[in-house]
């Protein structure tokens, strides 16, 4: 690999590179200054216009589930510098990198970790013929004739393998398929998570980011979505770089590779990551240098935009004015012809699968619940309880659990429209829905883990424990109904801008963008880093197709398909008070609710060692941890043993569960919308549930948009540092080279 390098990578070439990738930061970093002030104008304005939105109907958790490790086991790894398959202890801990330790031995004894995958931009291929045709298309002109070595062999007929355009490549095989669908779940779960890396609590370097993507994209006549817009803003900074440099580098480099089909495929992976290695770096610094500027003229910006708020509001409400009387006709006519006869379509295809999945996120909470409840019954009541709501408390981050709900959302197609349209492909929708369908699962389990810790305060018996666990799941799965309708509304709204305001740009360009200059000087001086030309233009262009979106969502919502709720419906009994169950402590049901806590115990060393052991070992969400002696059939004589599956208690708990249902059909399934008939939603005029905003999507701007909400915690750190568990020190995000040395990545 360093002759590789050292012959494709020398100075001259690094040197061209590092000047080029300056370059596009350079131009990048205009935009994200420039988009900096409006956004934190936006910011400030939305906090003290405030919108009037009221609180969701669930809980959400102020204290994230840190110091959980949701998914363990052994796998195999491709070894590029030796090419050996070598079985690795994995572990996947709550930030969603993962870890990959060269045995269980060496994660007990608290050794480094050979790498850490942060597998943002990633894709999971499940055969190398998938995988050996991107390799092909990523380098054209080179072929392997038919008969020859593949680049790579799996041993396996069950591979997992994360495929990067432009970073490194990373071999993964089980020895059942029943593995191989596990790994996936978790790997898809990763990169889900990893995708979305800015934080949503940011509510001016968040939007500015993103909005200077999108300009900048735009300068370049580069419309639609964006495929690579994931991971943090470093992240997609370097794919940024490499959009542009990757091509150019493939043209010069490809017709100087030596060697077989195969071996110059290889030679360019290495050459490709090591290129993205170095312009990570580069943007590391450069935007870390400039954000930091950017926050130390913060409180002076926003002590001007406080102190003339009316005067830059009445700029700006001047500037859009001008700018619609002149685009608006031109926009009405593009929209009526091109955009509004396809908005059914669109949501259409958006609404079946997505309320599918939070269709089944409801099914599943309720069989979770229900089979703890029977299980409580038959297994001795409040002594089980802390065990059982420990693993309910976890539900939202259950890969496995959770899959069935996220594959709901894989038939979404915009057959016919993605063309039209320029959607490059539907994944980023995929993901944001995916994503809403975890938080409100995670929202309903804490909402039944709140109201159920109140209940036990009163010492209920088994039996008014039973009733009681009842009569909170229907409460909260009528909370759940109203809040999942307003969060998908607000989805589709979101989705549909995202799709049909970049054609509506690209098709307003010719005529409108080059005349839009021309409108600088209506910006006074003092509010020109406030009130930008371009994000003016853009909101106008919002506005006139924003009536024909929220019209089709209304629509929809008042024939009752998919179940969405009306806009003026609320719910009848909102519980004003239960939002007061959030400010408490976090519960931690292992502690208090334990079953061993009247066996007493000796005071002391024991208890200390106890403690140790806690603070040592973090708590699993679920765990498939193979022989660790186990090798492979080529490189020893020993037979691998097939791992037990961790969920083997599955169909004994369903068999439960049906016995139940035939006790009691009434609690057996939901009634219309989930909601029992006594607790029917009343109509009052109010506005939605409020549920974070989703980043990537398209936002209303502030005093336009009826439904911004108050954001909800995130745990989704993206790998830049990794928090490990117990009383490990953080882990960096690494990778390892050819030689075994950790670099920080």
């Amino acid at each position: 690999m360093g002759d590789v390098l050292s012959t494709h990578l020398d100075d001259a070439r690094r040197q061209h590179i590092a000047e080029k990738t300056g370059k596009i930061l350079t131009e990048f970093l205009r935009f994200y200054e420039d988009q900096y002030g409006v956004a934190l104008f936006n910011s400030v304005r939305h906090e003290i216009e405030g919108t009037g939105a009221p609180q969701s109907q669930l809980l959400w958790r102020k204290v994230p589930l840190d110091e959980r490790i949701i998914f363990s086991g052994n796998l195999f790894q491709y070894q590029e510098d030796n090419k050996k398959w070598r079985n690795r202890f994995s572990l996947v801990p709550h930030n969603y990198g993962l870890v990959l330790y060269e045995n269980k031995v060496a994660y007990e004894r608290q050794v480094p970790p050979r790498a850490i995958i942060n597998s943002a931009g990633y894709k999971i291929l499940t055969s190398v013929d998938q995988y050996l045709e991107l390799v092909s298309n990523s380098l054209p002109g080179i072929t392997s004739k038919s008969g020859s070595t593949p680049i790579l062999k799996c041993p396996t007929q069950f591979p997992l393998i994360l495929w990067h355009p432009s970073a490194r490549h990373y071999y993964f095989c089980m020895m059942t398929e029943t593995e191989q669908d596990k790994w996936q779940a978790v790997l898809q779960d990763c990169i889900r998570h990893c995708n979305n890396g800015i934080p949503e609590a940011s509510k001016v370097e968040g939007p500015a980011f993103t909005d200077a993507i999108r300009m900048y994209r735009q300068s370049k006549e580069l419309y639609g979505t964006w495929e690579m817009l994931c991971g943090n803003e470093v992240q997609i900074l370097s794919n940024l770089v490499m959009e542009e440099l990757g091509p150019e580098l493939k043209s010069e480099l490809a017709p100087r590779l030596k060697g077989k089909p195969q071996e110059r495929q290889r030679q360019w992976i290495q050459i490709s990551d090591a290129v993205y290695r170095m312009v990570y770096e580069q943007a590391k610094a450069r935007f870390e240098a400039v954000l930091a500027k950017l926050q130390l003229a913060r409180p002076a910006m926003e002590a001007t935009i406080r102190t003339d708020m009316d005067q830059i509001i009445t700029s700006k409400e001047h500037l859009a004015s001008k700018i619609r009387a002149f685009i608006l006709p031109k926009a009405e006519v593009c929209v009526r012809n091109h955009v509004q006869p396809y908005i059914p379509s669109i949501l259409e295809a958006l609404m079946v699968p997505t309320s599918q999945g939070f269709t089944e996120v409801r099914d599943v909470f309720f069989k979770e619940v229900t089979d703890m409840n029977l299980n409580i019954i038959n297994e001795g009541g409040a002594d089980k309880l802390g065990e059982y709501m420990e693993k309910l408390s976890q539900l939202a981050y259950h890969p496995l659990k959770m899959q069935s709900c996220y594959e709901k959302m894989e038939p979404l197609r915009l057959d016919g429209l993605q063309q039209r349209f320029d959607v490059s492909s539907t994944s980023v929708f995929k993901q944001r829905a995916q994503i809403h369908m975890r938080e409100q699962m995670d929202n309903a389990v804490y909402t039944f883990e709140s109201l159920l810790y109140q209940e036990l305060g009163k010492g209920p018996s088994r039996e008014e424990l039973c009733k009681a666990t009842q009569r909170i799941l229907e409460r909260v799965l009528k909370k759940y109904d109203y809040d999942s309708s307003s969060v998908r509304k607000r989805f589709f709204r979101e989705a549909l801008l995202q799709i049909t305001i970049p054609f509506l740009l690209k098709k307003l360009a010719p005529t409108c963008k080059s005349e839009l200059p021309r409108f600088q000087e209506l910006i006074f001086e003092d509010f020109a880093r406030f009130i930008l030309v371009e994000n003016t233009y853009e909101e106008v262009v919002l506005q006139t197709v924003m009536k024909d979106i929220l019209q089709a969502v209304k629509e929809a919502a008042v024939q009752r398909k998919h179940n969405l709720y009306r806009d003026s419906m609320v719910m009848h009994n909102s519980d004003p008070n239960l939002h007061l169950l959030a400010e408490g402590a976090p519960i931690d049901w292992s502690e208090e609710y334990s079953g061993s806590g009247g066996d007493g115990g000796s005071p002391g060393a024991p208890e200390a060692a106890t403690f140790s052991e806690k603070r040592r070992r973090a708590k699993q969400v679920v765990s498939v941890v193979q022989d660790e002696e186990a090798e492979l059939p080529f490189e020893a004589s020993s037979e691998l043993l097939s791992p037990a599956s961790p969920d083997s208690v599955t169909e004994l708990r369903g068999l439960l569960a049906r016995e139940l249902r035939e006790e009691n059909p009434l609690s057996a399934g939901p009634l219309l919308n989930g909601a029992p008939s006594s607790e029917s939603p009343q109509p009052v005029a109010a506005s939605e549930a409020s549920s974070p905003p989703a980043s990537p999507l398209w936002q209303l701007p502030p005093g336009k948009a009826a439904d911004l909400e108050p954001p909800k915690p995130s745990d989704q750190e993206t790998g830049e540092q990794v928090s490990s568990p117990g009383d490990r020190p953080p882990i960096h995000t690494t990778t390892e080279d050819s030689a075994g040395v950790q670099t920080e990545f």
